[in-house]
C-alpha cells in the first residue's frame, strides 16, 4: 500500500457508552451497556448474529439516539455536539454503502471534506491535500478518474475508507468491512486499517465476523452476546473455548496461531463438548 507524505497524526479522542440503551422502537436490542473504547487502538467487536453489534456501532455513530443512558465523546454526551463537530472527530462506514451513479471516486473521497466545509467555506489547498493523503493512502490515487460503480469490491471498499479519511476523524467506525470481499481482499483491507492506527494514530473500531482475523489484528476485543458486553480485553485475554462458547454456541479449541501467537479458534467437529482451552 502507498503512504503519501503527509504525516500529521490525527488528534487522540475517547468514546464511550454509559449504560446504554439502544434498538428499535418497541424492541431494545442493548440494554446497560458500559463501554470504554480506549483511544489510538484497534477494537473489534464480535459477537453472533443478532447479538447488537450493528446496533452498539449505529449508537456510537449516532445513527440513533439511545433509547437510555449515553454515548460520550471525550467525557460530553454526544447529543449536545453539533453533528459537523462530531462527523470532524468520529467516521463511518457502514455496512453496505451506496455510491451515487457514475460519481468518480475522486468525487466520492471529496465528499469526505463536507463536515470541514460549512456553508460558506470554498474548497482549500487543504482540502485536496487531506483527499490526495486519502488516496494515496489507500492505493487508489491511479483510480481517481474512474466510476466507482466499475470497481472491483476490493478496490470499492479501499475508496469508501479513503472518503473516511477524508474527513480526518480521531476515531474511525466500521460495520463489517471485510464483508463479501475474498480472504486476499480481507487481508488488505485489514493491513490497511493496522497502517492508518500506526501511522496517523487514528483509533479503528471495526465489526468483524471472523474470529481468527479479528483477534489477529485488534488490539482489543469486545465480545457481545444477547445485547450484553461479556469480555472486553486482549485478544490473548478474552478469546478463550469459554467465552467463544458463550457467545457463539460454540464448541471449540482455542490454540495459539503458528504465525502470530494471537488465539485461534478451531471448531470441534460433530459438536464434541470443549470444557476449557488447552495449556
Amino acid at each position: 500500500m502507498t503512504t503519501s507524505a503527509r504525516t500529521t497524526r490525527v488528534e487522540e479522542r475517547r468514546l464511550t457508552a454509559r449504560a446504554l440503551r439502544a434498538g428499535y422502537p418497541g424492541r431494545t436490542v442493548i440494554d446497560g451497556l458500559d463501554l470504554d473504547l480506549a483511544p489510538g487502538r484497534i477494537t473489534m467487536i464480535i459477537g453472533a448474529n443478532a447479538c447488537g453489534k450493528s446496533t452498539l456501532l449505529g449508537a456510537l455513530a449516532r445513527l440513533r439516539a439511545p433509547l437510555g443512558g449515553a454515548v460520550e465523546l471525550d467525557g460530553e454526551d454526544v447529543a449536545r455536539i453539533p453533528r459537523a463537530s462530531y462527523a470532524r472527530a468520529v467516521g463511518l462506514l457502514p455496512q453496505h454503502p451506496i455510491a451515487p451513479e457514475g460519481i468518480t471516486v475522486a468525487e466520492l473521497v471529496s465528499r469526505g471534506r463536507h463536515p470541514h466545509r460549512g456553508l460558506f467555506r470554498r474548497w482549500s489547498a487543504e482540502d485536496s491535500a487531506v483527499v490526495d493523503d486519502a488516496l494515496q493512502r489507500t492505493g487508489t490515487a491511479e483510480l481517481a478518474a474512474r466510476p466507482v460503480g466499475d470497481l472491483s469490491g476490493g478496490q470499492r471498499q479501499r475508496v469508501w475508507i479513503a472518503m473516511a479519511l477524508a474527513q480526518d476523524p480521531g476515531i474511525l467506525l466500521l460495520d463489517e468491512p471485510t464483508t463479501f470481499l475474498d480472504l486476499s481482499h480481507q487481508i488488505e483491507v485489514l493491513d490497511l486499517l493496522r497502517e492508518l492506527n500506526t501511522t496517523r494514530g487514528t483509533t479503528i473500531v471495526a465489526v468483524l465476523h471472523d474470529l481468527n482475523l479479528a483477534a489477529r489484528y485488534a488490539d482489543e476485543l469486545v465480545v457481545l452476546a444477547g445485547g450484553r458486553l461479556i469480555a472486553q480485553g486482549a485478544p490473548v485475554d478474552v478469546l478463550t473455548a469459554k467465552v467463544v462458547a458463550e457467545a457463539f454456541a460454540l464448541d471449540a479449541l482455542v490454540i495459539p496461531d503458528p504465525l502470530t501467537a494471537t488465539p485461534l479458534v478451531v471448531p470441534v467437529p460433530g459438536g464434541a463438548h470443549v470444557t476449557a482451552d488447552p495449556a
